[in-house]
């Protein structure tokens, strides 16, 4: 299988994340050739020293590529020769915005901009990275677990993140519908993402863990969440890029029954002994949460999330293209674990 796959070219975009850098981890493993975006070269090496980490000693299977979501500079460049793309980036604006079209119109022309250079190149398959926010927000009442088949409701009143996510994706599956051509789709909505860290760039998710270690969190919210190891993402995104069934399918990536913040700090209790002295033991009641929003407004998008029912399934991957993933605790304990080994936590005093 590994030499079948060095004639294989395939583009994975912002090679600097936490996603794409482990896809691009199994893509190398796997023979493959891989070619990266980053909107600044001088993060290559970066990238590298994680791979490193990661175990991958040899690049020479491995390029380099300088490219934007919001320009069109070099994305034909890009997908040149590409027989697969993983549109793993995402815009990254201001933390602080001023309207949620600035989320919003960088996400959705991003997608397009990768689909259209992808088409025009004849690649076969663009695997696109969306979200649970794209699947989950916006639904009163709901006790059944959310599947493939859900959509967030966009005019409810959801965060601008999934808003956008949900508006990208739709983007995304019309341009197949009406202009893709031969080029085929295929998207992976992730949970939670947690799983071994490789550098300092990690996900959301990860920095609740990271929060917790340090004691920066001192009681949790009551919020719920499904989560999966990025290991798994990563070997789901291979999955749908190369299976025949994917194509035109969406999948959630998702292991294990929704967790609320306390269950993972229990976890963490659990799990790690002396490392988790400063998580914290107790709930924070809503109306604090929702006071302390007035005065952190980056609070906002966790008060939008209280009570909501946040249970996904992960049956379609698993049945459709018998994947296979671990524990949503051994995904909590693999962050803690390699956040901890690379002294990515404060020193705890004991």
């Amino acid at each position: 299988m590994t030499n079948s796959n060095k004639d294989k070219t395939v583009l994975v975009t912002g090679g600097s994340g936490f996603i794409a850098v482990h896809c691009i981890l199994k893509l190398l493993q796997q023979g493959y050739t891989v070619r990266t975006t980053l909107r600044s070269l001088s993060r290559q090496n970066e990238v590298k020293d994680m791979l490193k980490v990661g175990g991958i000693s040899s690049f020479d299977n491995l390029s380099f590529i300088e490219a934007n979501l919001s320009d069109d500079k070099n994305w034909n460049k890009a997908v040149e020769g590409c027989e697969y793309v993983l549109h793993v980036a995402s815009p990254t604006p201001a933390i602080k915005f001023k309207h949620e079209d600035e989320l919003i119109i960088p996400a959705k022309d991003g997608v397009l901009r990768v689909l259209s250079a992808s088409r025009d190149a004849n690649v076969k398959r663009v695997v696109l990275t969306s979200a649970f926010g794209a699947i989950g927000m916006g639904h009163k009442n709901r006790t059944t677990p959310y599947t493939e088949n859900d959509w967030t409701n966009i005019n409810s009143n959801i965060p601008p993140y999934q808003k956008s996510k949900t508006i990208a994706e739709k983007a995304a599956w019309e341009f197949i519908k009406n202009e893709g051509g031969n080029l085929e789709l295929s998207v992976i909505n992730p949970v939670g993402v947690m799983g071994p860290v490789l550098g300092a760039d990690y996900s959301h998710s990860n920095q609740s863990i990271r929060q917790m270690l340090e004691g920066e969190i001192k009681a949790c919210p009551k919020i719920t969440s499904c989560y999966v190891d990025v290991r798994d993402v990563a070997d789901l995104h291979l999955l749908a890029m190369a299976h025949p069934k994917a194509n035109g399918e969406r999948f959630l990536a998702t292991s294990g029954d929704a967790l609320s913040m306390l269950d993972v700090a229990k976890i963490l209790k659990r799990r790690l002994g002396d490392d988790a002295t400063k998580v914290p033991t107790k709930e924070i009641p809503n109306f604090v949460l929702r006071i302390a929003a007035w005065r952190k407004p980056e609070l906002k998008m966790l008060v939008a999330l209280l009570g909501q029912y946040m249970q996904a399934s992960g049956d379609k991957a698993k049945k459709l293209l018998n994947w296979s993933p671990r524990t949503n605790e051994e995904a909590i304990v693999a962050t803690a674990e390699s956040l901890l080994k690379l002294g990515l936590i404060k020193k705890i005093k004991k």
